[in-house]
This record gives structure tokens, sequence and C-alpha cells, in this order.
């Protein structure tokens, strides 16, 4: 008569090191994921709501009022943003990407002296420039029009363009470069058939970064569209504050809507990023 032993199999302990790894991952997603939670908590709230509760508390009878409170007051402003956000994201990476291609593969004297000036324009802030900004836009007769932050954010994203385009494209091998002259082509041609089909990762991440940059500067729309129907949604988001009473369930419905279009594009193309931001860092 057999008998059959089932082997008993040992429990194996977690690893201490695996449950630390998880305890910090799990805090560090709480942590990220603790304003959202506040702000949408508020904004589900009425404003009666508020005084009883903490932000952090769900709401006992969630409403949607200051949802449609704040998206009237900001369905303007935000397609305003779009409007500028989108051209001048557009514009900067295209400018970028032919002046990162002209100082690394079109050879001529004080190329790197031209990259380095270009570089320190990163450098200065906006406030150091922004009285003669002003200057310049009202003599070019932009004051108050979409067209003026348009030209203010191209200019402002071409130098850390630049410097993503370039550090990409001191990737790519020189022979490419040489065979699409040994077949007749010249700087344009090369840039459009040779490196442009091979920039479609830098362009993604510089995109990514120039239209988050865009999207969310305060000063530039304040300063040079005022109070005018061009005002962004930045600017209309911080005048829902309110100069004595602040509604703060509107506030946070404002700040969620306005979250959405760099959410969107984060959620779309934020695969390339690392991959992007890479480029260029791995010399093989």
């Amino acid at each position: 008569m057999k008998t059959n032993k089932i082997g008993s199999k040992k429990k194996r302990l977690p690893n201490p090191k695996r449950v630390f790894l998880y305890f910090w991952l799990i805090l560090f997603v709480f942590i990220t994921l603790l304003p959202l939670w506040s702000a949408l908590m508020t904004a589900l709230k009425t404003q009666e709501a508020l005084i009883y509760s903490n932000p952090i508390q769900p709401p006992i009878k969630p409403s949607l009022d200051a949802f449609g409170t704040a998206f009237n007051e900001l369905s303007r402003p935000i397609l305003n943003s779009l409007m500028f956000t989108i051209p001048a994201t557009l514009l900067s990476c295209i400018l970028g990407s032919m002046t990162g291609y002209a100082l690394t593969k079109v050879k001529f004297r004080g190329a790197n002296t031209i990259f380095l000036f270009i570089i320190i324009g990163i450098f200065i802030p906006y406030q150091a420039v922004l009285i003669p900004l002003v200057q310049i836009i009202i003599e070019l007769g932009l004051f108050g029009e979409i067209s003026g932050l348009i030209l203010t954010h191209t200019a402002y994203g071409i130098p850390i363009c630049t410097l993503l385009f370039k550090s990409f494209y001191d990737s790519i091998p020189d022979s490419l470069i040489n065979a699409a002259k040994i077949d007749g082509a010249g700087i344009g041609k090369t840039y459009l058939h040779v490196i442009l089909p091979l920039s479609v990762t830098p362009f993604v991440v510089a995109a990514v970064f120039q239209f988050t940059q865009v999207w969310n500067d305060l000063l530039f729309g304040l300063v040079l569209t005022g109070a005018g129907v061009s005002q962004p949604a930045s600017v209309a988001l911080l005048n829902l504050q309110g100069g004595f009473v602040t509604a703060w369930n509107v506030q946070m419905a404002g700040t969620l809507w306005y979250t959405i279009p760099s959410l969107i594009v984060y959620l779309v193309l934020g695969k390339y990023l690392i991959k992007g931001f890479m480029a260029g860092a791995i010399k093989g």
C-alpha cells in the first residue's frame, strides 16, 4: 500500500528590501495624488459644505455646479490659450530643429559661439526682458493680441528646442549626411529627406516640454494681454480667486478644467519622454 506523500512547501517570507521598496512607492503615489484628490473633493462640494468639512473628505451630496460655473468662466480663455500655445509650440520646435541641424551637421566657423549665445537665452529670466519686450510688442501693434503671445513664446522656446534637437542630431552619423551629398542633395533636401524622418522622438519631447511651458505661463499672458478678450486661461484662472471672498470649489473646478489639455498631451505622448531625454546622452 503506497501512500502519497505531499511535500509541504515552505512559506517564503517576503523580501525585506522589496517590502521597503513597495512601502516607499505607495507613499510617493499617495503624496502625488493627494493634491488631485483634494481638488476633486473640493470641486464636488457646495460652498456651504466647504465650511463643515476638510479638503480631503468626500462630499455627502456631490454637486457639479462648481464645474459648470468654472467652465463658463474659462471656456473662452482656454480656447485663447490653445490658439497661441499650439502655434508657438510648433514654430519653436520647427525652428529649433532647423537651428540644431545647422549647428550640428552644417560645418561653418563660429557654430559653437552661436550655440553658446543661443543657450544663454535659456537662463535669461522673463522679468529681465519684460520692459523691452512690452515696448517691442507695442511697436509691432501686437499688444493685447494672440499673435503677440505666439511671437513671444516662439522666441523664448527656440533656445531649449535647439538644445534638445542638437543633442539628438549629435548621435546621427555623418556618413548619412555624406551619402546624401554624394547623391546630390543640398542642405535643404538633406534636412527634409534624411534628418526630419529621424526626428520624431525629439519633436515629441520638445513639443511636450514646450506645450507645458507655454500653457502654464502666467507672466507674459498677464502683461501682454491685460484684461482684453485675448486673456489666456492661466490669467482667467487667477481671476477666479476673487478680491474678497474665494469660492474654493469653483477655483478647484477651474484648476481641473485647466489641467485637462496638458494632461491629455502627457498621456498621449508621455511614453516618448524618457527615450527622447536620453537621446545623445549615451554615445555608442
